[in-house]
């Protein structure tokens, strides 16, 4: 335990230092002017201190004033050696931060007294921080697992999903990424951000409930299949309701509205501007861009600037105008992961046709 001494009278400043030096393991570090102190700081190491109260220049509740103004000393206990019994003194040391005050003559019985109950409640202070400290780590660790469940579970309905329309797992992939970026423009902080990433996978879970004529249909829909194809933002929702994990609750409330309208046009509730919950906002947006810019069974894709100008084009009847200003400020990044993802299927088809051709090859020897 290391105390801080400071007097600039040399003979109290040896009597401190030889009285510190008789306490179990401590450790004195005297200095006979405060402007010495001062110098020493940040590096200087300390974990209680003792300081004269009637010093030149500095006196001791301005020193210690300064020393607290850097974070590591905030917590420090500190005593005040003073012979000044006036309640003026003593309030302005307490005010200060004091602890406990020492009356000169320094009496070495009632020094060692006092001094060593403060370096007992040190210890104990800093045992119960470094408990909190490993309590705080635990916390950390098991919410940590219970999340990498929560995305495992999420990852394993996705994929079940998948296995009914494989275009499904990059569409998935490329909205959950756009729904990120459109997030972290409209401010989100990290953790949201990262959640809706994450959940955003599952916004069409409830199409494992459609019929495959109605979902791998290739060309339009009629009018009754477009109607029960809408069903399945209510299947999806109600598949992860009731959860008690909060990514499958985000995941549900995003199924739910990621076809609504901002204008109350949408399905399946009809819900309009600020009811839409902000997670179904921002999907929303994020779904349209990769539908319009993808090709489908129904229709080719369209250009990149067609559909942003599409949306652009739909704020505040379709889509939220706040979210519709942080997709625009997303655009660079959302650009280049639509590049990224269609570098990666050609890249794919390359490797799947050369394959191909290394079987055709075999079967003719």
């Amino acid at each position: 335990m290391r105390i801080l001494l400071v007097d600039d009278n040399n003979t109290n400043l040896k009597l401190l230092t030889k009285l510190v030096k008789k306490l179990d393991n401590c450790e004195a570090v005297p200095f006979s002017t405060p402007e010495a102190v001062l110098s020493a700081l940040p590096e200087l190491d300390f974990d209680i201190a003792i300081i004269d109260y009637q010093m030149p220049v500095y006196n001791g509740v301005e020193l210690f004033t300064e020393i607290v103004r850097f974070e590591k000393y905030a917590n420090v206990p500190v005593v005040f050696v003073t012979a000044d019994k006036d309640m003026t003194t003593r309030m302005a040391a307490l005010n200060a931060g004091a602890i406990d005050f020492l009356t000169k003559p320094v009496n070495p019985v009632e020094f060692q007294a006092r001094v060593q109950n403060i370096v007992s409640l040190t210890v104990a202070r800093r045992q119960l921080s470094d408990q909190a400290e490993w309590l705080r780590r635990e916390v950390d660790k098991a919410v940590g697992e219970l999340r990498l469940r929560e995305q495992e579970i999420i990852h394993r309905l996705t994929l079940a999903a998948e296995y009914k329309d494989p275009e499904t797992a990059r569409h998935t992939l490329r909205v959950a990424s756009y729904s990120e970026a459109i997030a972290r423009e409209l401010g989100l902080s990290d953790q949201e951000c990262t959640d809706i990433r994450l959940a955003a996978p599952m916004h069409d879970i409830g199409k494992v409930a459609m019929p495959d004529k109605v979902l791998l249909k290739q060309g339009r829909l009629t009018e009754a299949e477009y109607r029960q194809m809408q069903a399945h933002a209510q299947i999806g929702s109600d598949i992860l309701s009731r959860s008690h994990s909060s990514l499958l609750q985000l995941a549900s409330e995003i199924a739910a509205s990621h076809h609504e309208r901002w204008d109350g046009q949408g399905y399946p509730n009809r819900l309009s501007g600020d009811t839409i919950p902000i997670s179904g906002r921002i999907v929303c947006i994020a779904d349209n861009f990769d539908a319009l810019t993808t090709e489908r069974p129904y229709k080719s894709a369209w250009s990149y600037d067609k559909t942003v100008e599409h949306i652009l084009g739909r704020a505040g009847t379709q889509f939220d105008p706040a979210c519709v200003a942080a997709f625009e400020r997303a655009l660079p990044t959302i650009r280049e992961i639509m590049e990224t993802d269609r570098r990666e299927q050609a890249q794919e088809a390359a490797l799947r046709a050369a394959a191909l051709d290394v079987g055709k090859i075999a079967i003719a020897r």
